[in-house]
């Protein structure tokens, strides 16, 4: 890879990358983070990276990093954050914030595989790539997560009744 791809590179991806970290960690500051780490760790290895496989190979690197950041803070976990969650408000203006509640709510392998899917645009194989999981994994996590949000979204139809 050149200097001149990794460049296209880094306008192609950053962005997308950025909201698929922010989309599961719902932290700026780490999201930037994790995608600074991400572009530095592709410029060491950009010798042995072909450009025609470069998007799928950064987020894998973006989603291993999450998936550090995120072990390394439910160790850190402080009382503080622990009563924000305690004190959710389910009083939503319109349906994509229910949903990005409900989003939340998910296990990481279902969010992180319907992120990539509903919000992003990957197909099946390149989030197996990804994650790790098989395509058939990957399509289960999917169909999970949907059936949650739906369920989810029914029953705060019905509390609003």
């Amino acid at each position: 890879m050149t200097t001149a791809e990794y460049n296209e590179c880094v306008k192609l991806y950053s962005d997308g990358i950025f909201r698929f970290i922010l989309k599961n960690i719902r932290d700026e500051f780490e999201a930037e983070n994790i995608v600074q780490n991400t572009f530095e760790k592709l410029w060491v290895r950009r010798e042995g990276i072909e450009i025609k496989t470069v998007k799928s190979y950064l987020f894998k690197i973006a989603y291993n990093n999450m998936i550090d950041v995120i072990r390394k803070n439910k160790k850190h976990v402080d009382l503080e954050s622990a009563g924000n969650l305690a004190s959710v408000s389910y009083e939503y203006d319109n349906l994509i914030n229910y949903v990005n509640h409900a989003v939340q709510q998910l296990p990481d392998k279902q969010r992180t595989a319907i992120t990539l899917r509903d919000f992003e645009g990957y197909d099946y194989r390149s989030i197996g790539d990804i994650t790790g999981m098989s395509e058939s994994q990957v399509k289960v996590n999917i169909f999970r997560a949907r059936k949650y949000i739906k369920e989810y979204i029914k029953k705060l139809e019905i509390m609003m009744l």
